[in-house]
């Protein structure tokens, strides 16, 4: 073995380094002697530093399963993140950490964001980020390959909402439980696991209010109800103790995308979803009232993601830029009288 803890295999250099006194060798992966001088450099440091991780043969499915423990524990959104998860797996497959690298993550970007949004493409990317995070902290692995992975551009030029005549038309040619669900859900903006997990406990007709603990934050949201909102529920049978039923299994309804995709397709709407739901009636609300009552309605914690979820329309704007022209009009027209009522203060020796 060479004193400076560099040797050949093959091909490829190996290094040797000690850790407490015990010797450790591992390979560099690199052909090139001063490209394998800066890997042993590297791991040096990490010593050092205490940050050095042995490198195992832990894999992808391995990780997965102690990050989903770790999650259910601490995390609300954990069901999001064995989502991207299983979006992860279908891509990797299954193999150890170490044989997944940034190229290799880079690959997995471009497939992904040809089927999903960038947004959703750079979630996924994030979430194994914080895996290899965790993966160095349990002692599963060392170094991160999506350190040096870019995020995808996330632009947002199309808006999202609902128009009231592409509402009348959606509404016009959906099955009546459709209907139902949609109304429901643009008159009080309830997330989606909200709106399908609506229970009879959380209804007061009495007072014509809603009392749910939402799924996302586990915090107790009371809504009013307006009088389409009331009628929707109104008309529900009670046959159990969810809200909406399924009436050929007499299950809770979980999810109706293809229905809801028919329906929007015989409507000549492109897409709807829940999501485009709670977007146009947080534009609808801060056209007749303030962002604070908004961020109320929607159960948002930060006004951040208030203001996230509306899109002022064409006509808004148009009707503020007006408003801005007709506030520096008068503003002029003030000034203009105020420098008159000074004049006329003024002497006419003191002017001439």
């Amino acid at each position: 073995m060479k004193r400076d803890g560099l040797y050949l295999r093959g091909k490829i250099w190996w290094m040797s380094f000690r850790v407490d006194g015990r010797l450790e060798q591992e390979s560099t992966k690199c052909k090139n002697r001063r490209e394998a001088e800066k890997c042993r450099a590297l791991r040096i440091s990490e010593v050092m530093r205490g940050v050095f991780v042995k490198e195992t043969n832990a894999t992808l499915e391995q990780l997965g399963e102690r990050f989903m423990q770790h999650a259910k524990l601490h995390k609300r959104s954990w069901l999001r993140d064995e989502q991207l998860l299983g979006d992860l797996k279908r891509f990797f497959g299954n193999p150890r950490l170490r044989d997944i690298t940034t190229s290799r993550i880079e690959d997995f970007q471009k497939a992904r964001s040809a089927e999903v949004s960038n947004a959703t493409t750079n979630r996924a990317t994030a979430l194994l980020k914080r895996m290899y995070f965790l993966a160095e902290q349990w002692g599963l692995h060392s170094g991160n390959p999506v350190r040096f992975v870019r995020q995808l551009r996330e632009d947002s030029f199309n808006p999202v909402t609902l128009s009231e005549e592409q509402e009348q038309r959606f509404l016009a040619t959906a099955p009546e439980y459709i209907r139902d669900l949609v109304t429901l859900d643009l008159n009080t903006g309830l997330r989606k696991s909200d709106l399908f997990g609506l229970k009879w406990a959380d209804v007061d007709m009495e007072r014509r209010e809603l009392r749910i603990v939402v799924k996302k934050n586990r915090k107790l949201h009371e809504l009013p109800l307006n009088e389409a909102a009331f009628g929707v529920l109104e008309k529900q049978k009670r046959t159990g103790d969810f809200v909406f039923i399924n009436p050929l299994t007499g299950r809770p309804i979980k999810d109706v995308r293809f229905a809801l995709a028919s329906a929007a397709k015989r409507a000549g709407l492109p897409k709807l979803n829940w999501h485009m739901c709670r977007h146009t009636i947080a534009t609808r609300l801060l056209d007749i009232t303030d962002a604070i009552t908004v961020k109320e309605v929607l159960g948002h914690q930060s006004l951040n993601t208030t203001i996230k979820y509306t899109h002022p329309g064409r006509k808004k704007k148009q009707v503020a830029m007006e408003l801005l022209r007709g506030g520096r009009v008068a503003a002029n027209d003030n000034v203009a009288a105020s420098v008159d009522n000074v004049m006329t203060m003024v002497p006419l020796e003191a002017v001439g």
